[in-house]
């Protein structure tokens, strides 16, 4: 088994070895995963954070000892904590980085970092929706997960991140954790409701707020209504979104 880490302020995840397809989820600088398949340009991978798979071109990462790896894993993560921050590298140069960029490996890659930064603890989900706002009119991009562009499930998963709760990437594989609730009357900030296509897809994501508002993205990270049928768009004056579930992950 081989190992990485991104070097690199934000790399994309494709759905196969090539940069003509999909992008299906973003690594950002410091996280590490296995890599599973290795050919001349591209690497199949696993992230360590949340077991998603996808293809990395072998240009955008580095290799780390398994040693390395498995330090990495029993450490308390440290991530930054403003929107954008600075790395400086070993030629002193600047490389910027994300907000949830993680800062373990950091001193490794003889890289400096002077700015803010958090340890996680999740001891409570009150900070969820304070979190949230930090990335409110951030571009909608599928697969994304930064305040240059994120998905719906890209904003749920580093927002419970950034306070030390653990979601998978995808909005279908998070509604399979947590425990449903009945009425929207029952959530509280920082619950998730999903939302399916008229196939009965989950193919969205919001976090609920208080006063039956929630923060999700369509178009960009925005606050919208919600009640019993789904998201309503004050702009559109209709539904956008029809609610399938309302789950309590904390």
């Amino acid at each position: 088994m081989q190992y990485g880490i991104c070097h690199l302020s934000i790399v994309p995840l494709r759905v196969s070895a090539s940069h003509e397809v999909e992008m299906t989820s973003q690594l950002l600088y410091g996280e590490h995963f296995k890599v599973l398949e290795e050919r001349a340009h591209w690497s199949r991978i696993r992230n360590a954070y949340d077991g998603f798979e996808a293809w990395i071109n072998n240009k955008q990462y580095l290799k780390i000892q398994e040693a390395e790896y498995f330090s990495l894993e029993e450490e308390n993560i440290r991530l930054s904590s403003d929107l954008i921050e600075y790395i400086v590298d070993s030629k002193g140069l600047l490389m910027p980085i994300a907000m949830g960029s993680v800062l373990n490996f950091s001193k490794n890659l003889a890289h400096q970092f002077d700015g803010a930064s958090v340890r996680p603890e999740s001891s409570s989900k009150t900070k969820l929706i304070d979190t949230a706002l930090l990335y409110l009119n951030t571009p909608h991009l599928w697969g994304g997960k930064s305040p240059f562009g994120i998905d719906s499930s890209g904003l749920t998963q580093m927002v419970y991140k950034l306070n030390g709760f653990g979601l998978k990437r995808n909005a279908a594989d998070q509604a399979k954790d947590g425990e449903a609730l009945s009425f929207i009357e029952e959530s509280e900030p920082g619950d998730l409701a999903f939302f399916d296509d008229s196939e009965g897809v989950i193919n969205h994501v919001g976090l609920i707020m208080q006063e039956n508002y929630i923060i999700h993205v369509d178009g960009c990270v925005r606050v919208d209504r919600i009640d019993h049928s789904g998201i309503f768009s004050t702009e559109l004056k209709r539904h956008t979104h029809k609610l399938r579930v309302i789950k309590k992950m904390i």
